[in-house]
């Protein structure tokens, strides 16, 4: 094992260390500002819809059967259905994709 490898370890989690801590250490009241509030509130979503994205469009042996069962998982979530019968969907339309690409 390299030795730096521990110098990579200990900068990183320095790094997210001073990334959650700095918030508390700067802002010391309750945040009044609408934007800044509805800023905060959204970021957690916007993280795990880039982290998950991506993945989505890599997950099959095809981008577009990937964009299929990406459209299908959203158009039945978007019709009100639960995760389920939308996951249901999402797989269905990638293994009919596939069958027709092939």
């Amino acid at each position: 094992m390299k030795p730096e490898i521990f110098a990579y370890i200990f900068i990183a989690a320095g790094v997210t260390y001073l990334i959650r801590l700095l918030p508390f250490a700067l802002v010391k009241g309750e945040i009044k500002n609408v934007t800044v509030r509805s800023f905060l509130y959204y970021v957690p979503y916007v993280t795990l819809s880039v982290m998950t994205f991506p993945a989505v469009l890599t997950a099959t042996g095809s981008v577009l059967s990937a964009s299929a069962g990406f459209a299908a998982a959203l158009f039945t979530s978007l019709r009100g259905r639960s995760l389920f019968v939308s996951a249901l969907a999402a797989c269905a339309a990638v293994f009919l994709t596939e069958l027709l690409i092939l």
